[in-house]
């Protein structure tokens, strides 16, 4: 077939507008300065303009692209229509030089130039067909979208059509939402892109889009394959230089960016990631190295993430993007100018109270940016006549003020509330250290037999309630002891072990029984140790209030650190690239994971930038302080294993639940009323159920696991790669069968959607009212080494000692307003089995498998909803209760504690 010819209509009306902006309109108008004159049309020359304004006005033709054929072959015309998403701003936000080029582009209809390939090899020839060329150009615009049409004529050998190249013909990239081919026999295209096309003056690559249709490697049609192989090798890149906006490239590195050495005098932090910190793999910046410390990246205002990683502009303009960095930088700022004393903690209760009631005061030159970053919490106080920083009552506080203060309820939320992931099953007593007693003490609990069967008034011993699973953990002490000297060194916070022991209630409720806060040998002193229970003394009840502040403090900071960052945001990021450089766009699997992937890369690169950074949030607000990311390392190498993040095993694993075929789900639970796995036991196997489905189609033979190349590389670089520094570890499963591949693929669609919301969700729901989860413990306990002046002070207004040992001032208004937008679902929020991937419409089993996951999840709202309102479950109702939603599936924009949506994204 030879190479096809473009003709070109070249008739025109001119126009010419002096002194004005280039604009886009419907009449496509442009404006400039000629610098010469030149004949028209008509063969006259257009005279120059004396004071007055000459227009140049162009109506673009149809450019038809014609494949040239003998006179007796067949041909098909079909029209070719691309989707641009405009900017937030519209088409009129960059008005510059280059934008003036590109509106002469458009009025030329030379905007984006289509290559048409066709699936199949020449079956004469065995080699490529020619494309298809065409230039689109700007048909109209509506709703925030262009469309550029092509008219092409394809004739009857070229066959099917298998991919589209794009060139961007302008000089700013594109945001390109579907191709869309009409005049076919056999019907309509379909080309989902929602991708960037970058200009051709960035990169002269073409940009490939296949389509719908899915393939395994071994068949992929014979036209596509080295298509399909160009695609992964440009998205690898070759591992060198610093990344550029535009570029689409995934490559891995180790986190040496979170320190700040050439900021700050105390900015160098340890390289995450290797033999000496394990840790998981980051997306490759290239920036240079810090000049202070050169196994540091140096830091930058901006992070790069590949192109497509980046937020929509509707989330980046109305919602996380650009509100989560005015936080960062202008919100926490602001309110350090305000609570200008950094260490001020809260003089009284009602203080606290009063960020609810009363605010805290905007001065003039804040209320702007503060106003444009946390809309929700700026009120004018209209009373006073001024504006203030006025905090949401958090609907936990709204519904039972002192909730906070009850036992009852602290142990409530190790099941229903924003950390359910550490409580823990006592199989052993008694309790005892695994770590080395001549470095870290004598490890034996305090919490004793005796103690135990004291407080839960001898109803039985200890042996019969470790043997009918009655006693619980939340046991965060080896973890945190090697760590407690040196983060005591710090100023502002002192760090325990601790662990805090609960009894399982006939009413299937937890009963604190016990908390043990430990501090290992240091300067010479001994070991200090001391357990701490509810007693009916005032002392005692004030130190047991003050015991319970320092296990908050340490639920909190593992919830954040561990639970929420480690577990899902970067735990996820190694998948999200090894997807990227493994599987093709076309792959089914590819096509599976893309939704739960949305937006990852460019939250935790925020994260880098201002959370988890050198003197960020989290070491500023939380009691690891500088050592918060080192912790994170050690839970990672000491806790973290791929087939514990699956819901049943991490169940099974900390002894909530032990198999049962009998039982629902193939699990009983050892607490029956855990609102957290009883929903989330739901939604996983809604998910598993929706993935067995689709791998079941693709994958209808066992070795087409094996045989297929680009599965196998993708789950070998994930772990020999991406969490390369757990690559021998136990807990990676084969990949042999479709068995194998639904239990990874569900375990990380799980990680991405319900973990994920069950961990994020409620952060307002439940810390905004700080003293509820305090991040940072500032004070000692008071039997701790403590003068005389302290305790009498402490005897005299035991109140004190409470509130300064809870978060200051600028710490608890910052983590408040930090968690208020963390909280917050989304104007565009996606969420789970809500709307089908354009590919999945097009296959017929796949789209049916889809509305019947879609559907499940609608049930799952109905039986959630029945659950909260069932007063025989008193973890989830009753007096004051907070109804447990986190894991309901969809939810309106704002911070409602329900919604899972189907990506880490916020």
């Amino acid at each position: 077939m030879m190479k096809p010819q473009l003709q070109h209509a070249t008739s025109k009306t001119l126009i010419i507008p002096w002194y004005k902006p280039f604009v886009y309109g419907g009449e496509s108008t442009v404006a400039f300065r000629p610098a010469v004159m030149k004949p028209n049309s008509g063969g006259k020359r257009l005279r120059k303009g004396t004071g007055k304004s000459s227009m140049l006005r162009y109506r673009p033709c149809n450019i038809k692209a014609v494949a040239t054929t003998s006179s007796t072959e067949k041909s098909t015309s079909v029209k070719a229509v691309v989707t641009v998403q405009s900017t937030v701003g519209g088409f009129l936000s960059n008005l510059n030089l280059t934008r003036a080029l590109d509106d002469i582009n458009d009025l030329l209809g030379k905007t984006l130039l289509l290559d048409i390939v066709a699936a199949e090899l020449d079956h004469k020839t065995g080699e490529e067909k020619k494309t298809i060329q065409g230039y689109a150009h700007r048909q109209d615009e509506k709703d925030g979208e262009v469309n550029y049409e092509c008219d092409l004529v394809i004739p009857e050998n070229f066959g099917e059509v298998g991919a589209i190249m794009i060139e961007n013909e302008h000089h700013t990239e594109m945001f390109v939402k579907k191709i869309v081919i009409d005049g076919f026999p056999n019907g309509t295209v379909n080309i989902a892109c929602d991708s960037w096309v970058h200009s051709k003056f960035d990169n002269p690559d073409k940009r490939i889009f296949f389509t719908n249709k899915s393939y395994l490697p071994s068949q992929t049609p014979s036209g596509l394959k080295k298509l399909r192989e160009k695609e992964l090798l440009t998205v690898r890149g070759d591992g060198t230089g610093e990344r550029k906006k535009f570029e689409r490239i995934y490559d891995y590195d180790v986190y040496n960016d979170i320190g700040d050495p050439d900021g700050s005098d105390d900015g160098i932090r340890p390289v995450l990631g290797g033999k000496e910190h394990p840790y998981p793999r980051r997306c490759r910046t290239g920036r240079p190295r810090s000049e202070k410390d050169p196994l540091s990246e140096s830091r930058s205002s901006s992070i790069y993430v590949p192109r497509d990683e980046a937020f929509s502009e509707v989330k980046n303009a109305t919602f996380s993007g650009n509100t989560l960095y005015s936080v960062l930088h202008a919100v926490v700022p602001g309110l350090k100018s305000i609570l200008v004393d950094a260490d001020r903690g809260f003089p009284h209760f009602p203080a606290i109270d009063d960020l609810f009631n009363v605010g805290v005061d905007i001065p003039t030159e804040q209320k702007g940016i503060l106003s444009f970053a946390l809309p929700r919490l700026i009120k004018s106080i209209t009373d006073v006549g001024k504006d203030a920083i006025l905090f949401e009552t958090p609907e936990m506080i709204d519904r039972d003020k002192f909730s906070w203060l009850k036992d009852e309820e602290f142990a409530r939320q190790t099941l229903a509330g924003l950390n359910p992931y550490s409580i823990r099953l006592i199989k052993e007593w008694p309790l005892k250290s695994k770590l080395d007693p001549a470095i870290y003490g004598p490890p034996e609990s305090v919490i004793t037999k005796e103690l135990i069967e004291t407080k839960i008034g001898g109803i039985m011993t200890v042996e019969e309630a470790v043997k009918q699973k009655k006693l619980y953990i939340l046991d965060y002490h080896d973890l945190l002891l090697p760590l407690v000297n040196t983060v005591n060194e710090l100023e502002g916070t002192v760090l325990y072990a601790s662990r805090t022991v609960f009894f399982l209630t006939p009413s299937g409720c937890l009963m604190p029984v016990a908390i043990e806060l430990t501090r290992p040998p240091v300067d010479g002193k001994p070991q200090w140790k001391q357990e701490f229970c509810h007693t009916w003394d005032s002392t005692g009840s004030w130190l047991w209030k003050l015991a319970k502040a320092h296990v908050l403090a340490h639920d909190s900071g593992y919830h954040q650190l561990v639970s929420h960052w480690l577990r899902t945001h970067c735990a996820t990021e190694p998948y999200i690239i090894a997807s990227n450089r493994q599987l093709s766009a076309v792959h089914p699997i590819f096509r599976l994971l893309q939704p739960h992937f949305r937006y990852t890369m460019e939250i935790n690169a925020l994260a880098r930038l201002a959370l988890i950074n050198a003197n960020g949030i989290i070491e500023t607000s939380f009691s690891p302080g500088k050592y918060s990311m080192l912790l994170c390392s050690i839970a990672y190498d000491l806790e973290w294993q791929f087939d514990l993040q699956a819901l049943p095993a991490d169940l099974i694993s900390r002894g909530l639940a032990e198999k049962d075929p009998t039982a629902p789900h193939g699990l009983k639970l050892t607490i029956e009323d855990y609102p957290f796995a009883n929903d989330g036991l739901d939604l996983w196997d809604i998910i598993k159920e929706w993935v067995t489905d689709y791998v079941s189609h693709y994958y209808p033979e066992a070795s087409l696991i094996g045989s297929d190349t680009e599965l196998q590389a993708w789950w070998t670089e994930i772990r020999t790669v991406g969490h390369g520094d757990k690559k021998d570890s136990p807990g990676w499963p084969d990949l042999k069968t479709p068995d194998d591949l639904i239990r990874i693929l569900t375990t990380i669609v799980w990680v991405c959607s319900g973990h994920h919301a069950a961990v994020n969700f409620g952060q307002y729901l439940y810390a905004g009212f700080f003293p509820n989860r305090p991040t940072i413990a500032r004070t000692k306990m008071l039997t701790d080494d403590v003068t005389e002046e302290e305790w009498e002070h402490f005897l005299e207004k035991p109140e004190d000692a409470l509130l300064r040992c809870f978060p200051s001032q600028i710490q608890a208004t910052t983590v408040m307003a930090i968690l208020d937008v963390l909280s917050n679902h989304s104007p565009d929020e996606e969420y789970i089995g809500a709307a089908p991937e354009p590919y999945w419409v097009e296959e017929p089993i796949i789209n049916a498998a889809f509305e019947r996951f879609s559907g499940r999840l609608k049930e799952l709202e109905g039986i959630i909803d029945a659950r909260n309102a069932d007063r025989n479950l008193r973890n989830r109702s009753g007096a004051g209760i907070l109804p447990y939603e986190l894991i309901k599936p969809y939810s309106g924009p704002g911070v409602t504690g329900k919604g899972v949506p189907n990506s880490i994204s916020i």
